[in-house]
């Protein structure tokens, strides 16, 4: 068996969490024994037994792979519909499906891909609430989405609790708007409590960076650049009050995980995604922006947190994705034979 990834975007222009996940899934399966490499698109000598397709895959690569045997297998981060209420998400279906039921515009249906999720040869999701997102927007049964929680690296799951002695919360992410850094950062200003970023931009030229270095003062707005070494990231995270997220579009917060493997209780958008994995066990703004209210649920956040506990939501290693995946792999292929 010989699996082959796929991803849309390359890495060069968009770091963050998918590439995290596409990158740990990888070394995963090949450590526990799944031969996989990524699609070497130049190479029509390169062979593989099945496409995991990081993203939408366009139908015309749906139909080219089933022409030569090798099913697809689609893994996409629904971070912003499944967050939506089931009244959305029904009306959005109903919208999907009036238009794919037009008798004309199949250019235009071909190019929106809305069709692949229901003939690849199954889809991939981490949450229930994407797999909602899949049956009541695209019509795709549950038998034919297979739920894959997000792992945390072995170190995040071994560090436990640390002394918590800092006095700040720690925000970890892009600097960019669907994080909404700048909002946070005048939350931080305006409540009087100091939260650490630690992330970089996109690009430093961008306008959305520049608003928010603007806000940065050393005091209640502090930033650190993009910390790539885990131990460091796990000692800044053990040493902090409590971590911190106000993103617009989430599906599985490596962030918000990694703390609470680190022993921090965190402060998160009341969102699907957040009630799905955390529950009660979180602490949550009143809505995402900034707003007097959020003032104040920062400031009692920060003040309650030495005393608060961490979540205890279930956690996973990479290996454990690799292991749900390779059953997958098996059974789609068994199917495809």
């Amino acid at each position: 068996m010989k699996i082959l990834f796929y991803s849309p975007l390359p890495f060069a222009l968009a770091h963050g969490g998918a590439q995290i996940q596409i990158e740990q899934t990888l070394a995963a399966l090949i450590a526990v024994g799944v031969e996989a490499e990524p699609i070497r698109w130049w190479d029509d000598r390169q062979r593989g037994d099945l496409i995991h397709y990081f993203g939408v895959a366009p139908l015309i690569h749906i139909e080219h792979a089933r022409d030569k045997g090798i099913p697809i297998v689609m893994n996409h981060l629904f971070t912003a519909a499944c967050n939506r209420s089931e009244a959305q998400l029904r009306r959005q279906g109903w919208l999907v499906r009036t238009i794919l039921n037009q008798p004309f515009g199949e250019g235009i249906k071909q190019q929106l891909a809305w069709r692949s999720f229901g003939r690849c040869a199954t889809n991939v999701v981490g949450l229930e609430a994407e797999r909602r997102v899949l049956e009541l927007v695209y019509g795709v049964p549950r038998e034919r989405v297979d739920l894959v929680p997000l792992g945390l690296e072995k170190i995040y799951l071994d560090a436990g609790s640390g002394k918590r002695d800092g006095d700040y919360l720690l925000c970890a992410g892009t600097i960019t708007r669907r994080k909404n850094s700048v909002a946070l950062a005048r939350l931080a200003r305006a409540a009087q409590v100091p939260v650490l970023f630690v992330g970089k931009p996109y690009a430093e030229t961008e306008s959305y960076w520049q608003e928010f270095r603007a806000l940065v003062d050393g005091r209640w707005v502090r930033h650190q650049a993009h910390v790539a070494d885990p131990a460091a990231m796990v000692a800044l995270l053990q040493s902090a009050r409590g971590a911190v997220v106000m993103s617009d579009y989430e599906n599985w917060c490596l962030t918000a995980h990694e703390a609470a493997a680190c022993g921090v209780p965190v402060l998160l958008p009341d969102q699907n995604w957040s009630r799905e994995r955390f529950g009660n066990q979180a602490h949550y703004f009143d809505r995402i922006g900034f707003s007097p209210r959020n003032v104040e649920i920062l400031k009692q956040f920060y003040a309650d947190a030495p005393g608060l506990p961490a979540p205890a939501a279930q956690l996973f290693s990479w290996a454990d994705v690799a292991v749900r995946l390779k059953t997958i792999y098996e059974r789609v292929l068994k199917t495809a034979r």
